[in-house]
Formats: C-alpha cells, structure tokens, sequence
C-alpha cells in the first residue's frame, strides 16, 4: 500500500451559500467562510471543498459557471478568496476547488459567441445540431427532467443541455475546449489551491455521432447514460489533464462519476494510469430507488449495503483508492436517510459516522453532518430553491399526473435542498446564519441541533467526530487497513476487520433501533483487546458474543 497524505486526509465540504453570512443579505460569504475557520481546525479536518464559488446565473446554485476566473459577487471578491486562501493554509488546512468542466453556464461569453454567429469558432465548443423536422435531434432526456436539448433562441439548431437548459455541454472533442480547460484549471493551481473536485467528470466524452437510445417508444425520452457516461475518449482527456496540470501542481482529485461501478473505478484511479487519485460512487445511492431514478422510493437493505461497499473495498484495494460519502449537497441528510432522526439521532449519527471513518477510503463529512442535521420538510413546493426539485415536481404533476402529495413526499425524502438548509451555528435568529432574510428556509430544529451547543457539549455528535479523526491520525491501521467482513449474513450488524501492518481494528455496527445479538467466530476479538471508540459511555467488553444496543457503534482495537 503506497501511503499518500490525501489518503489518510479528512475533507469538509462546505456549500458556501448556507455556511455563514457575514453581510446580512441571506447567502453565506467567504468572509463568512474565513471566521470559521477555527472551528474546521478544532473539529480535525485537513481538507476543505468549496462548491462553486464562481460568477454564475444560479440557475443550479453556482454549477452553471459564467465566468471560471472570478468570484461571484454574493460570495465576495477574489481579494477575500486569496484572503482565504492564506488563512487556510496557515492554519495547515488545504483547499479543494470545484472543477465543473462537462458544461458551462448559457450565459458564457463562450455560448454567447457561439449564438451570435454560427459560423464562428466557439459554436464548436458546444454540441449544435438541427433537429428532426419539429423534434429535437435525438431522444435523449436531461437529468434534470425534460428534453436533453433546446432550440437556440432566435435560431434553427438545437443544442445539448444534459442539465438545465442553462447549462450547455462542452465539446471536449475540440482541441481547444480542451486547451481552455487546462488554461482556467492552471489558473487556480497557480494560485496555491491543493485539488480538484470534478464535478460529473465521466460524461465529457459523448459516443460520436449522439445516436438515439435503442428500445424507447416514439416521441420516449431517457437520460443516455449508455451514450454520455465512461465515453471512448475521457481516459485520453483525463490523462491530458493530468499530464499537463494536475501532476505537476501535485493536486489532490476526486471525480463525481455516474454509471461506474468497481472495475470502471480502477481505470479512472489505478496509480499506474495517471488520471484521478479517487471517485464518487453513486451506486450506494441508488440503493432506496426503484431502477435508479431517485424519486420512486423503496427502504434500503442492509445486506445490499454491505455487498455494494464490501465490493468496491474489495476491488479497490490494490493500486486505487475509496472516496467514503453518506450525504452531501446533492443528496438528503444522512441521518434522516440511514439513521433515525427521531429519538436515536444522536446514537445513529455517531455509529454512521463509525463506519464511514473506519473503511478504507479517505472520508468526506458534510458541513453540518458533525451536528447530525437533519431533512426539513417545507410546506409548499414553491418554498424549495433547487432546479432539480422545481422540474421534478412540475413534470411529475402536470406531464405525469401524479398525486402532488406524493411527489412531495419524494421530495421530503430525497431532494436536495434538504442538505442546502442554513447551517445551524446557535440558537439565535436563523440559526446564527444570517442577520437577514435566508435564501432559504432554516430547519426549525436548530434551536435544539446547532454547534454552540454541541461544542459545550462533551457528549456532542461534534466531539465524537473529533475523536474519530483524532483515531485516524493516531492509528494507521484505520487509514490503510485491508476490510474483511464477518458474519456478513446478519440482518442488522455490520461487523469487519481491518489489518495493516501488525495492528488490527473490529468494528461492530448495530444499523438499527432495536437491540441485536451477534455471535462471532472463536478469535475475532480477542481479550486482550481495547475498545479505541464507542457511541454509548459503556460498551461491551471484548468478547465473540456482542449484545448491542440500539445503533451501537464499537471499534475494537488488538495487535497481531
């Protein structure tokens, strides 16, 4: 095993228009950013993501990019950026960057040439094509709902959008989108930021010619991950990029990646092929979806759980490395989706936060994720902020006509504004988030859930993620270890190993709210045994016999 500081690195992702505003206008700031800084170093990251911080329209809250060279205004100046920057780095933080390259806002001087004449060289930056008599040039759909495609204002062509009709993809196959790409990536590595999140970086290679998606009925459209996703040529462009900026700025990267799965993983990641240092997998997500699309609801299964992770530690293991995610700013709150956000939301924020520190991967914690946030559930759909949610509904409602109480429902489960709801900071108005009017609603529970009191509180899901870092500084083996799962059959505990070296770990994770007994094989955790970390104040001693708790989380600690 190659050790690398990004491996055994924990990232905070920050999604900087609900962190903290320091201007009273309601969306967070990087002044705001800058004076919690202290904070970040006190709970024990070493790594920050920042979501986009660019010029944009908003039309996808900052990934339709008008501009990737400065700051967007609400969020301040590039002095407060650099600023920022140094602080960060004084305080031994690094600085991870959003790298959103598969398209560009609409509102780009780039697409606004391409619009302006269409026989000038930036139309072929974009995907232009004329349509089929009154249809769009192909059926596929964007992921956002709807058409994959739109005719150009004022003009006969069509042109690809696999988001928001305000967000064009680029057409990586133009030696100069490329040359572009390289150019605004440089930009940001010369100013001394430390890597790149990649936001849906497999789907810049399309399949040549955009054929139409076979077996769908006339007039059908679906999102063509067949023909957008893991494209002939993005292991060409990736190793171009890497080549040119991030090997030689030594940058951190991880690659949001649909449609892989373990074997496609280790092409993008194997050290040897010089492309990215780790991928986001969306395959656990997709374990509480019927088919894969997001809003028709299903209860995840343990056992499904336990396959999924255990396959990509297994495959990963040599030469490529695991991103470790539970929740972000795409996704719900992980304790509303996994845990129980009720009576047990302390004891199953800590064992959820056990198991994501304690796989082989490097982590990412999800700001307020170390307060156990929680999903908010807003009475009318015109209360919601996110693109995704507002097409959903209107599509699910009007084209589809589905019940609008259970399209809501969906959306209370899933949607992802439930992750963008104000960070909870104290008990004062807004959470402490804003003197001003929020961009959007704060959960009503931060009087109870926000960090001045979980900072007082020794007991706090905060100071239980500062041990579990803490650990993973101390202990080796919990960075590097190999995974080994144990009585995989039990339908409520998670049990494995790891080793590394002469140490070893046993990690024992009840995933629900009732009690469960687990008998191990002779010798799993030896007497002599310490317990590293526990999510009750007393735990059970070391034993091939466990009774667990409701949501109890244990790692015990032996040496070989």
């Amino acid at each position: 095993m190659k050790e690398a500081w990004w491996k055994e690195a924990v990232v905070y992702q920050i999604y900087p228009r609900s962190f903290m505003d320091t201007n009273g206008d309601g969306v967070g700031d990087l002044r705001g950013i800058l004076e919690k800084l202290d904070y970040l170093v006190e709970l024990g990251v070493d790594v920050v993501w920042l979501c986009p911080i660019y010029p944009s329209p908003n039309d996808d809250n900052g990934y339709d990019i008008s501009d990737y060279q400065g700051i967007m205004a609400e969020f301040g100046t590039m002095e407060d950026f650099d600023l920022l920057l140094s602080e960060m780095h004084r305080r031994g933080l690094k600085l991870m960057m959003d790298l959103v390259v598969n398209h560009t806002s609409d509102e780009h001087p780039w697409f606004q040439a391409a619009l302006r004449d269409p026989k000038g060289p930036y139309r072929d930056y974009y995907f232009f094509r004329d349509g089929r008599e009154d249809d769009p040039p192909n059926n596929w759909g964007s992921f956002f709902g709807f058409s994959a495609w739109e005719r150009e204002p004022g003009g006969e062509q069509y042109y690809l959008h696999l988001f928001t009709k305000k967000q064009p993809d680029l057409n990586w196959e133009n030696p100069a989108v490329r040359e572009e790409v390289c150019r605004l990536a440089e930009f940001w590595a010369k100013k001394g930021i430390d890597g790149f999140r990649m936001d849906v970086i497999n789907l810049i290679s399309k399949t040549p010619g955009l054929p139409d998606l076979p077996g769908l009925k006339e007039g059908e459209i679906k999102v063509p991950h067949l023909y957008c996703a893991n494209g002939p040529q993005v292991h060409e462009y990736l190793r171009e990029l890497n080549r040119r900026v991030l090997t030689p700025y030594s940058l951190m990267t991880v690659g949001e990646m649909i449609a892989v799965d373990p074997q496609k993983a280790r092409l993008y990641t194997h050290e040897d092929r010089e492309e990215l240092n780790m991928v986001f997998t969306f395959e656990h997500m997709d374990l509480d979806a019927v088919g894969g699309d997001k809003w028709k609801l299903r209860p995840w299964r343990l056992d499904e759980m336990k396959e999924v992770f255990g396959r990509w530690q297994r495959e990963l293991a040599e030469g490529c490395w695991n991103s470790l995610y539970l929740n972000n700013h795409d996704q719900p709150r992980m304790v509303s989706r996994y845990g129980d956000d009720g009576p047990y939301r302390v004891e199953s924020a800590k064992m959820l936060a056990t198991f994501l520190h304690t796989l082989q991967g490097t982590p990412y914690i999800y700001q307020g994720e170390e307060l156990g946030m929680t999903n908010i559930r807003l009475e009318h759909i015109e209360d919601y902020r996110d693109v995704e949610i507002l097409n959903h509904y209107k599509e699910a409602v009007e084209v589809f006509g589905q019940n609008p109480n259970e399209v809501m429902e969906a959306i209370y489960t899933k949607g992802r504004d439930n992750a963008r709801t104000p960070m909870q900071w104290s008990d004062q108005p807004n959470a402490g988030f804003t003197t001003g009017t929020p961009w959007l609603a704060v959960n009503p529970n931060y009087t109870v859930i926000n960090a001045e009191a979980a900072r007082k509180d020794p007991d706090s899901i905060f100071h239980y993620y500062r041990r579990l870092l803490a650990l993973r500084k101390q202990y080796k083996v919990m960075v590097y270890g190999d995974y080994s799962p144990v009585c995989e059959e039990h339908p409520a505990v998670w049990a494995y190993l790891r080793r590394y070296q002469e140490e070893a770990l046993a990690i024992v994770l009840n995933f629900f709210g009732t009690p469960a007994e687990i008998q191990l094989p002779e010798g799993t955790i030896p007497q002599e045994s310490t317990v590293l970390i526990s999510n009750y104040k007393d735990f059970p001693s070391p034993s091939d016999h466990l009774s667990l708790r409701p949501y109890e989380a244990v790692v015990y600690h032996f040496h070989l």
